[in-house]
């Protein structure tokens, strides 16, 4: 199992360089950035997670930026977006910053994806909340067509342009792996439709049937399970079970490191760096 980490970067954070050094150095196959573009003051969405929202999700950088400086501070270790919020960018320029991140890091860019939960941050940006995954999926497409056409046009029920010139392309081909954020099902059928890999948030064990349920619905719509990733966000800690996830097929496990100074990131890390290396002892 690959292991990777991700983190609100804020100014009060842990620098995305010296981490990113430290990742690869141990053998962390990933470092991945969350993403809010803003806070709205209504709160009117409550957090997901209950109780109050945790201050990283009003700080948080860029994840593009603070990923070009951990790609710039390293050779190996893959960058990702965890997940980035694309039902609220907009789509040219976003496809840009794709190409230009993965161009940058020599092809090491993994696009996480995701369409949100904060309703009012999304309408501030002009999204609709009901119609949010339908233009995450139309954007996909839509950068999908940018990425591998020399001329692209994408003529959809929400996102819609035509003829465009748009360079540079990505090094990876035909373009960085698109991994889908989201629970099981919806979120499932959402990476079976359009994804390269599903970024489920939790999963209870191999014995669940989640596992072997998403693969038969993969097949029922003719992907090959194995060509699609899973990766497992903010995982269990628990090194049984973590095996019995790894030997049941997901790939990679990324664990949520602080938004803090570096001697309480790095008491995360040396905890998560001792469970991946009983994880993958013997392998």
């Amino acid at each position: 199992m690959q292991f990777g980490a991700v983190m609100f970067f804020t100014e009060y954070a842990m620098g995305a360089q010296e981490l990113a050094r430290i990742l690869e150095e141990r053998g962390f196959e990933s470092i991945w950035a969350a993403e809010h573009s803003h806070i709205p003051a209504s709160r009117k969405t409550p957090y997901p997670g209950g109780g109050d929202l945790p201050k990283p999700y009003y700080d948080g950088m860029d994840p593009f930026v603070a990923l070009t400086a951990a790609a710039c501070a390293t050779t190996r270790l893959k960058i990702g977006t965890g997940v980035c919020l694309v039902q609220q960018r907009d789509v040219i320029q976003t496809a840009k910053l794709v190409a230009s991140i993965d161009q940058i890091s020599q092809g090491r860019f993994l696009f996480g994806i995701g369409g949100g939960w904060n309703q009012d941050e999304m309408e501030n940006h002009g999204t609709v909340y009901k119609t949010r995954f339908k233009r995450v999926r139309e954007s996909v497409e839509a950068m999908k067509e940018i990425w591998t056409k020399d001329k692209a046009e994408y003529h959809g029920d929400m996102i819609r342009f035509g003829p465009i010139f748009a360079w540079p392309k990505p090094v990876q081909k035909p373009h960085p792996p698109v991994h889908v954020g989201g629970a099981f099902p919806h979120g499932a059928r959402r990476a079976i439709r359009y994804g390269d890999g599903w970024m489920p948030v939790s999963l209870f064990g191999d014995d669940s049937g989640t596992l072997p349920e998403f693969r038969r619905m993969a097949r029922e719509a003719g992907r090959d399970p194995d060509s699609i990733e899973i990766t497992l966000m903010g995982p269990t800690d628990d090194v049984e079970q973590l095996k019995r996830l790894a030997g049941a097929g997901v790939h990679r496990a990324v664990a949520m490191l602080p938004s803090a100074d570096r001697d309480r990131t790095m008491r995360t890390l040396d905890r998560w760096t001792r469970i991946m290396q009983q994880v993958n002892a013997g392998t």
